[in-house]
């Protein structure tokens, strides 16, 4: 049986994404399943029918569900074993429903997952109380993490350039280096510092400054995989890190950024523009090179490019 639901224009805004919520009702019972899905659906949400669990996991396979009502004894997987699929799989809650009071309890049905837990016969009231509540600890959830997210990216982003800060760059480089030791891949490192950049500020002030790193920021996001990670290093210092890397593929990301750094527009300057240019340091990780090491290497290479006089990549030879 193919789950249903004879409400059109709700099931068209579910599918558009207007924060109905959706919810599918599980129970080889044609009439308990027909009556529930009106009840919800006269509360304004979309509902979907299956005769079966097998049935509901092959739907969940296809379409975003909000909660699962769901009978315990069914033909095939109980109401409890697909509550434990569900929680495992989906962001999915799970309402429980059964006729066998005495013999399954509501604890047994929360340690199984479940959210709720409702006997027959099911009055429609009693239902739609239990389902927003549901609903209402959905979205306070989603905040929470929402809000969580956040916050974390706050700690871990530096506020001017939006890039990951110094704080976030150790904790990542010591992944990157344990992943590389583990799965024998290679690893490189970017170090790049802008020229002359105390002249830039002393010239034309801080604010103009600010407006080179933010270039330079996007310039850096533009020219990396997804797998690359870029952070602020303090200063006009930027660091990039470059998974399953070579020292010699690095020098083609470290060049393409260098040539990509063009002259800043501003209006303090005598001819509109502020002329930028790099010095990027470029090096590949050591064998059994501790974290603090491979970071002095990159240090003592973009220095000796600032010292060949600047606007260059260097690799550690």
């Amino acid at each position: 049986m193919v789950p249903t639901d004879t409400n059109n224009d709700i099931d068209a805004k579910a599918q558009e994404g207007q924060g109905i919520a959706s919810i599918l009702v599980v129970d080889d019972e044609k009439e308990i399943r027909d009556v529930i899905r009106e009840s919800i659906q006269f509360a304004g949400f979309a509902c979907w029918t299956s005769e079966s669990g097998d049935e509901a996991l092959k739907f969940l396979e296809e379409r975003q569900i909000d909660i699962v009502i769901a009978d315990i004894r069914m033909p095939g997987l109980s109401g409890f074993e697909l509550t434990e699929i569900v929680k495992k799989k989906y962001d999915t809650d799970v309402i429980i429903i059964t006729g066998y009071g005495k013999e399954f309890q509501y604890e047994e049905a929360i340690e199984k997952g479940a959210s709720e837990f409702i006997l027959k016969p099911v009055r429609s009231r009693e239902l739609l109380v239990r389902l927003r509540r549901v609903l209402r600890e959905r979205a306070l959830i989603a905040q929470r993490q929402e809000m969580e997210a956040r916050l974390r990216e706050l700690t871990i982003t530096d506020d001017l350039t939006k890039l990951y800060n110094m704080r976030h760059f150790y904790g990542q480089l010591q992944l990157e280096l344990d992943r590389a030791l583990r799965y024998d891949n290679p690893l490189s490192l970017l170090l790049l510092d802008v020229d002359q950049f105390k002249q830039f500020n002393d010239a034309y002030g801080h604010l103009e400054g600010d407006k080179i790193l933010i270039k330079l920021s996007d310039v850096i996001r533009r020219c990396l995989r997804k797998s690359d990670t870029a952070y602020r290093y303090g200063g006009d210092e930027f660091m990039v890190l470059l998974p399953q890397t070579r020292g010699s593929e690095a020098m083609k990301v470290a060049e393409r950024i260098r040539s990509n750094f063009l002259p800043v527009k501003s209006d303090h300057a005598p001819d509109g523009n502020i002329d930028t240019t790099l010095s990027i340091g470029v090096v590949e990780y050591r064998l059994d090179e501790d974290l603090s090491e491979f970071v002095k290497r990159a240090d003592l290479v973009m220095y000796k490019s600032k010292n060949q006089g600047g606007n260059q990549c260097l690799i550690e030879e």
